[in-house]
């Protein structure tokens, strides 16, 4: 006995679990595609910062947080404008194509502060005064944990542990408004 097979009936079946695999791989594949996306707290970990500069005397330094990393902000002085050049000859790279501060305005510096030898913290001494250190200091950072020095524009000076210039973030000014991040 054999018995005639519906093709009518065979292809709706076939149609009907095909839409209804579709809809199951991607009722999972949604979920699972969106799980690889950033979380809030991961985006706003990289989003940009802004600070105003207005608040920052002549002279001061801030320290803003970037992405888990401290960015020193330094309101430069004249006289610290003024030395700066006299160094390019005791740092290991004077950087003169990034600019006298190394930022884009010649006012402010914006560094890293995180030293480039072990990542240690560098303090800043922005006073021209002898130091234990230096007893030509015309100001600038100094990493206590190896002896590292760098001078106000972030520039490393030669014969230290550290091996190159702070790093300078990307940032821009929007007049009086510092932006620190991608998105400067």
């Amino acid at each position: 006995m054999s018995k005639k097979v519906d093709q009518n009936r065979r292809k709706a079946l076939h149609i009907t679990s095909g839409i209804v695999g579709a809809v199951t791989v991607a009722g999972f594949a949604v979920p699972f595609l969106s799980a690889w996306n950033p979380s809030e707290k991961a985006k706003a970990l990289g989003a940009s910062v802004e600070f105003d500069l207005s608040k920052l005397e002549v002279g001061a330094m801030a320290v803003l947080e970037w992405r888990r990393t401290p960015i020193f902000v330094v309101h430069q002085t004249s006289k610290a404008l003024e030395n700066l050049p006299k160094l390019d000859s005791k740092v290991t790279n004077p950087a003169i194509e990034e600019g006298i501060t190394r930022s884009e305005n010649s006012k402010y510096t914006v560094l890293k502060g995180v030293c480039t030898h072990l990542s240690c913290a560098p303090k800043y001494y922005p006073e021209i005064e002898p130091k234990a250190w230096d007893q030509e200091w015309l100001g600038g950072f100094f990493c206590p944990c190896h002896g590292s020095k760098f001078d106000l524009a972030g520039r490393v000076y030669k014969g230290v542990p550290a091996p190159t210039n702070l790093e300078v973030p990307p940032h821009s000014f929007d007049g009086d408004v510092l932006i620190v991040g991608d998105s400067a």
